[in-house]
């Protein structure tokens, strides 16, 4: 029986959890885009020991997970240029839409955020735009 259902279901409470935690203890929205470049930029001096144990724990958890408990099939491309471009792109576009799926998918819809509902609607069809793009017309990935 296929169950990767089921790790997309146990993931995505795991974040819709950690975003209710983070909100609850610290008042602020879990945007992971918005925690990094708290870092990068310097204005989140204050809160940076917190800031760099939820990246690392963004990091670090999956990883073990992953090598331990739920070792799951990737289908990522070898295409290191591919991955390179994509994250590239994926940081643009969170700073044009001043957020990144975190923040306005998880956290803005769960508050009925317009601004998070329309940025989340961009985020799928990019995606979707994207896929189609560099899988199906040009096969890079």
């Amino acid at each position: 029986m296929e169950q990767a259902w089921i790790m997309g279901f146990a993931g995505g409470l795991m974040i819709g959890l950690a975003a209710a935690v983070y909100l609850l203890v610290n008042g602020r929205i879990m945007g992971a885009s918005g925690i990094l470049g708290g870092l990068v930029d310097g204005s989140g001096r204050s809160t940076a020991a917190e800031r760099i144990a939820f990246i690392l724990g963004l990091v670090v958890v999956p990883a073990l997970l992953q090598r331990t408990i739920w070792p799951a099939e990737t289908h990522i491309t070898g295409n290191l240029a591919a991955i390179i471009a994509a994250g590239l792109l994926v940081g643009v576009g969170t700073r044009l839409a001043n957020g990144c799926t975190s923040g306005h998918g998880v956290c803005g819809i769960s508050r009925l955020s317009l601004r998070g509902i329309v940025a989340t609607v961009f985020y799928l069809i990019a995606g979707g735009v994207s896929v189609l793009i560099f899988k199906h017309l040009l096969g890079v990935v």
